[in-house]
């Protein structure tokens, strides 16, 4: 286990088995511990925790996250190495380069304090897709196309009673995306957690990669010198980003190898976007079959979301003045926050909603911030069991895209109208899908470039 990520609402777990195990250093290479699923609204137990867990893993060479700072996820994969093994304390841990596996909070202990973990590798499934995505489709229509295909194909069962489902244990293999950004590479492979799946694989080029690498050097130098602990262990993985990159080599499938089953899926198929109905992530349908259902509140937030996702849904609200429905929008890192605020994007957000929060987990953890009883929702977080977001709620999972018309309609838009507004973003896509790249922003350079990484780790 080369990366171990470890959450709040598990990490005090985490800390208490790590001393059983008598752990005083961690074995893996990087632990990190990160608070995004109390620092909207923490409780007593939670400040406490805030205050003592990160000394608690400075001291065994743990890096520990501010409340505030994101979701473990859009963190830990700024972390990792691209030929690796990880694990972390949350089913959503789900490298986009590499592999991981999700734990619990004693397994997270185990892998973090010794290095390794015993695993059983479980069969594969090979994602196929080919062809061209249409004009309006977005990514997280793809990962909804997932589902969608296996359903058609018998794979995979809304019924409860006799489910069949495809995926269950298994681990996702994603092919035919490969010039995807890492960051939109991680949308695909957060949402196998939705498909019971154990882990998951994305086969990228090794040039969108190679620009992960360098932003996230920069990012990494501008921790240490934001004080960030520990610094050895921040300043070994810059370092060991830094070997990748003078020889590149990533994870490859067995030319020969045997799969439960292969999916393939035509892009030029997909013409109109695709949901998760309430209350069931595995339930997607068109939007067609959906459009005009009325909607109460908005999420736009979760893991699930990235920097672009933010600035397409401004430009589709920004000729609002006020909403139809209650709009809740939470960016889930800090960078993303602070650079849709010097863009000057977030004022739309404040203009049209007081439900701002910090980065976070927020409404899609559903232990904190819950929506009205009863509430119709178009939600961009990653499930939607009953009750989850709120009691009562009827939830439907889709894109930052299409969730922000449907706040603009105050209904779930039909595909001629989602199609039209679409038509606003396309001309700018350019702009509106660039992601961090650190390296290439003022600010994190100046603070990451006079970091001595060779002093550090010789210290």
């Amino acid at each position: 286990m080369s990366t171990v990520g470890s959450q709040d609402t598990t990490g005090a777990m985490t800390r208490d088995e790590l001393k059983e195990l008598a752990c005083l250093g961690f074995s893996a290479d990087l632990v990190m511990q990160s608070f995004c699923h109390t620092a909207a609204y923490p409780k007593p137990i939670d400040l406490e925790l805030q205050h003592t867990l990160p000394d608690f893993m400075h001291s065994r060479g743990g890096v520990s996250l501010k409340p505030g700072d994101g979701i473990i996820h859009s963190w830990l994969n700024r972390m990792l190495l691209p030929d690796s093994v990880g694990t972390g304390g949350d089913s959503h841990t789900r490298f986009p380069i590499g592999i991981s596996f999700p734990a619990g909070s004693g397994l997270v202990a185990f892998g973090a304090s010794i290095g390794v973990l015993p695993l059983d590798m479980p069969e594969s499934v090979l994602v196929r897709f080919k062809g061209e995505m249409q004009p309006g489709i977005t990514l997280r229509d793809l990962v909804n196309a997932i589902p969608y295909v296996a359903i058609q194909k018998g794979l995979l069962t809304v019924d409860k009673s006799n489910k069949k489902n495809v995926f269950s244990g298994r681990v996702l293999e994603i092919e035919g995306l490969g010039d995807l950004k890492v960051e939109q590479a991680f949308e695909l492979a957060d949402a196998t957690a939705e498909r019971s799946a154990n882990g998951c694989t994305v086969k990228l080029n090794k040039e969108p990669i190679s620009e992960y690498l360098n932003s996230n050097i920069t990012l990494l130098g501008s921790m240490i010198d934001s004080g960030y602990d520990d610094k050895k262990t921040i300043a070994k993985r810059i370092q060991d980003m830094k070997k990748w990159l003078d020889n590149p080599e990533l994870l490859e499938a067995d030319k020969d190898c045997e799969y439960a089953e292969v999916i393939e899926i035509n892009l030029n198929e997909i013409k109109e976007p695709i949901l998760a109905c309430p209350n069931d992530p595995d339930d997607v349908r068109l939007l067609s079959s959906v459009a005009k259902t009325s909607i109460d509140e908005v999420f736009i937030g979760s893991c699930m979301t990235n920097i672009g996702h933010f600035r397409a849904a401004a430009q589709l609200l920004k000729d609002k003045s006020e909403l139809n429905t209650i709009l809740w929008v939470v960016p889930p890192t800090r960078m993303d926050e602070k650079q849709l605020r010097a863009e000057g994007i977030y004022e739309t957000f404040e203009r049209l909603t007081d439900r701002t929060e910090v980065p976070g987990c927020s409404l899609c953890m559903g232990n904190q911030a819950r929506v009205e009883e009863g509430a119709s929702v178009v939600s961009t977080s990653t499930r939607n069991f009953p009750n989850r977001l709120g009691d009562n709620s009827n939830v439907f999972l889709a894109s930052a895209e299409v969730a922000a018309i449907s706040a603009k309609l105050g209904y779930i838009p039909t595909p001629e109208e989602y199609l039209s507004l679409m038509k606003d973003i396309e001309p700018l896509s350019g702009e509106i899908y660039q992601y961090l790249n650190f390296d290439q922003i003022a600010d994190y350079q100046e603070s990451s470039s006079n970091v001595p990484i060779e002093m550090i780790l010789q210290s």
